[in-house]
């Protein structure tokens, strides 16, 4: 799967992602650590792939403002919960296609 992943997202995900095969850009390599989210959404759709990010304001944006986006993936949890949040990822990604996903704007929530 394609991913754009936000500033918040720990390294040890952006790691767990690629390893897994996945297709991995930061926002951090655009430039893009300082902009707004509606426009990281934007670039998101724009280079169609799925945003991924530990801000719950993207939901808002996503479920309540309608924006329109190739999906997103929302984790919760903290950094001594990484191997839950991962093997939750793992079994979410395996069981949707990449089609799905961006066709869906997916919500995932790990606690």
């Amino acid at each position: 799967m394609h991913f754009l992943v936000d500033q918040d997202v720990y390294q040890m995900t952006i790691e767990f992602l690629r390893n897994e095969g996945h297709d991995v850009i930061p926002i951090k390599e655009l430039g893009l650590e300082q902009a707004a989210d509606l426009l990281l959404l934007q670039k998101a759709k724009e280079l169609e792939r799925i945003f991924v990010t530990r801000d719950r304001d993207f939901g808002a944006l996503v479920f309540l403002e309608k924006e329109t986006s190739n999906g997103v993936i929302f984790l919760r949890g903290k950094p001594a919960e990484i191997k839950s949040v991962h093997d939750e990822l793992r079994v979410v990604l395996k069981n949707h296609t990449d089609e799905e996903n961006r066709q869906k704007s997916n919500q995932f929530t790990t606690s």
